[in-house]
């Protein structure tokens, strides 16, 4: 349903809007005449964690004391700090505070601790495995060393805009604020729908089937609720997470669907990034909640379709929209 690709993520924060100068001695203290340079001096990658030094109190961006080049073959990770917390499990709403270095000199490419923190859901289709092999059963509550390859960051393209190169390894120090569990399906009450609209059965995962109604469909948005959830309300701008299945009406045939992929999708809503039919039909609506979308075509893909999915211009859509989850970009919740 998305007009271009819309996830934000860890990926996408540590490489892009985060970037940040190189950094100097003041940060990277280990410029000085000693085993670091030397290691450098000679060419001779330094692969083990416990000589990088990173020193700093809670709430306050590290310093770190680096050999360069610094290159692991595959993640390795460095506990810190033991926190109080549960492990962190793949596929919950993870919120960090973080600040990421190069391997290969010691330039600083990315942190959040001069913003607010880091909050994304911890999957390997929104961040790099890195992150996620890297965090995954560590306490919340606590500070830790991740060393990231190339193969588990941004591969042989590297990122260029981060001055990242395609044989470099990533150092990140995260700092491990909190993590949720994220629904699996939508909850809360069952509301009744409107007579005429197409209707929607459940399997036993929750995974919906949507049945068209032997009418043609009328000419105007239809945000009808039929799970009313009792989280928080989706808010302009908010990165959602969700599951849904669309179909074409006339028809019925399904043209998409993030139950057929290993996890939920997720998004940045109403900021036109999407179809307006989502960004005005999902923002205000609350997390659990699932929902019946009938999208006329000014509101999905106009005049125009979407023949890579075989919409016509004068196609109807109709949506069933399981809202997982719903933070602020940058919040700590």
């Amino acid at each position: 349903m998305s007009r271009r690709q819309a996830p934000r993520s860890l990926r996408a924060r540590l490489g892009a809007a985060l970037v940040t100068g190189v950094v100097g001695c003041l940060l990277l203290t280990g410029c000085g005449p000693d085993a670091a340079t030397a290691a450098h001096t000679a060419g001779t990658p330094v692969s083990d964690l416990g000589t990088v030094v990173v020193d700093g109190p809670d709430g306050v961006q590290p310093t770190i004391t680096l050999p360069t080049p610094f290159s692991v073959p595959v993640t390795r990770r460095l506990v810190l700090r033991t926190g109080p917390g549960q492990p962190v499990k793949p596929g919950q709403r993870v919120t960090i505070h973080y600040v990421g270095f190069n391997g290969v000199d010691g330039h600083k490419f990315g942190t959040d601790y001069d913003k607010r923190a880091s909050s994304f859901v911890l999957t390997p289709a929104n961040n790099l495995k890195g992150i996620v092999d890297g965090l995954a059963g560590v306490q919340v509550g606590s500070r830790v060393l991740l060393a990231i390859p190339p193969v588990d960051a941004y591969g042989l393209t590297g990122r260029p805009q981060a001055k990242i190169g395609p044989t470099d390894t990533l150092l990140i120090v995260v700092d491990i604020l909190d993590a949720k569990d994220v629904l699996a399906r939508a909850t809360g009450t069952p509301v009744p729908a409107r007579p005429g609209l197409p209707a929607v059965t459940l399997d036993t995962t929750g995974r919906p089937k949507i049945t068209l109604p032997a009418t043609n469909p009328g000419p105007n948005l239809v945000v009808q609720p039929l799970i009313l959830g009792a989280g928080p309300k989706v808010a302009k701008g908010d990165q959602i997470t969700v599951q849904y299945s669309g179909v074409i009406w006339p028809g019925g045939r399904q043209f998409d669907s993030s139950w057929s992929a290993p996890t939920p999708a997720s998004f940045a809503v109403g900021d036109g990034r999407l179809i307006a039919g989502w960004d005005e039909g999902l923002v205000g609506q609350t997390v659990g909640s699932q929902l019946l979308l009938v999208v006329p075509p000014d509101k999905g893909y106009g005049a125009a379709g979407r023949p890579s999915a075989g919409i016509k211009g004068t196609d109807t859509l109709v949506f069933v929209v399981d809202i997982l989850d719903s933070v602020s970009p940058g919040a700590v919740s």
